[in-house]
């Protein structure tokens, strides 16, 4: 007789050592002898709880996410994580801020933590296959386009703080990773994701005329500085541009911008001599550009939209109607709560859409999402992964 399968199971737990936040059960910092012991403790609490949701004793793997006061030492909480579980497949970063579902933390200790059960588990990657999903993982020093670009489509995030200069540490298999990055499977799962970029376009698509390198000459045959504030002057009346948050729009195509598949490239800086504008990436003549900038109401209407559209395309996959079973959400620091005033519409936004979905991610200082099937390292996007059990495998 065929035992019946039983289904997996996925849950979260979310703990902070701040008497100030309102999420998780808190846990009052002067009892604790050092840093590692509190983060044992709040891994054990945060662990302990995504288990009494999942009413499971025996995890098949555990994605943990620390703040960045554990990063120069997170073995206690990786020891603490693999106990509680009782398993050996720890895998994570350290981050400036997490959050799950129920709440984010940012500039607190705290831990956050997925675990799966059943049939679905993470497990690392050494080879990949062309088009295989990969969830991934890296200090900001571990970055490099071979690896980025090799066989695989890669999803996920940069530890560390916003300038890449702080504490950051990356972990698999239960202990830190030497080349300071890792990728994992999520098996047994049909899974879809894509990126939002949030932002607001300020002209239409012009062709690149001339570039040398880093440098846009023209854009239509006109200056691209002059296209730049044209395309400044026409919404805002002040004549300062915001270099910060400007950002350049590129593809191959007109029709890929129009389509939403297209690269970014921050502003580096302006030369009013040259009329040149210095962009952080190279493009090349004949490719497509428009200028945008970062904005919180089309943040807010992109992420909305775009999680929504993720959704049906996972029912298209997986050929069901309902809802993902748990999601990843990596976001940059400059979104969240510092662009949206306090409180971060994009995680208000993924549970109004899917209310009983466990949820986990950080904010970190880079993005990686698959566009046009070539992995990009992306910024000040949101990257979102919707995934449901594969019945069938």
């Amino acid at each position: 007789m065929t035992p019946i399968k039983q289904a997996s199971k996925v849950a979260t737990g979310l703990a902070t050592a701040s008497s100030t936040k309102k999420s998780g059960k808190n846990i009052a910092s002067s009892t604790v002898q050092n840093t590692a012991e509190l983060a044992a403790q709040l891994v054990t609490q945060a662990i302990s709880s995504a288990m009494q949701k999942a009413e499971i004793g025996v995890a098949s793997s555990v994605l943990l996410f620390l703040t960045s006061e554990f990063a120069n030492d997170p073995q206690s909480a990786i020891k603490a994580a693999a106990k509680t579980a009782n398993c050996t497949q720890i895998i994570g970063c350290s981050a400036t801020g997490i959050f799950t579902e129920e709440d984010w933390v940012i500039d607190s200790p705290a831990a956050a933590v997925m675990i799966f059960s059943g049939d679905i588990h993470l497990s690392n990657v050494r080879e990949p296959l062309q088009d295989q999903l990969l969830l991934a993982l890296t200090a900001p020093n571990a970055i490099n386009t071979t690896w980025l670009n090799h066989r695989g489509l890669r999803f996920g995030a940069v530890s560390g703080d916003a300038i890449g200069h702080g504490p950051f540490s990356v972990w698999e298999n239960g202990k830190g990773t030497v080349q300071g990055r890792c990728e994992v499977e999520l098996h047994n799962t049909q899974g879809a994701v894509t990126a939002s970029h949030g932002l607001r376009f300020l002209n239409m698509p012009e062709l690149v005329t001339s570039c040398i390198e880093h440098d846009m000459v023209t854009l239509n045959k006109i200056s691209a500085l002059q296209s730049l504030q044209i395309a400044w002057e026409t919404h805002y009346d002040n004549a300062n541009l915001p270099m910060h948050q400007l950002i350049a729009v590129y593809a191959d195509t007109l029709a890929l911008i129009e389509d939403g598949e297209y690269n970014l490239a921050s502003l580096i800086a302006c030369d009013e001599g040259a009329e040149t504008v210095t962009l952080a990436k190279v493009l090349t003549e004949q490719q497509w550009l428009c200028w945008a900038i970062r904005d919180e109401q089309a943040a807010a209407k992109d992420f909305k939209s775009t999680a929504n559209l993720l959704g049906i395309t996972l029912n298209k996959l997986s050929d069901t109607s309902s809802a993902p079973d748990f999601g990843l959400l990596f976001s940059c620091l400059g979104r969240g709560p510092y662009l949206y005033g306090g409180q971060d519409k994009d995680l208000l936004i993924l549970r109004e859409l899917y209310p009983n979905m466990p949820f986990i991610g950080f904010y970190g200082n880079g993005e990686i999402a698959p566009i046009n099937g070539k992995n990009e390292l992306l910024q000040y996007s949101a990257v979102l992964g919707l995934f449901k059990e594969d019945t069938a495998s």
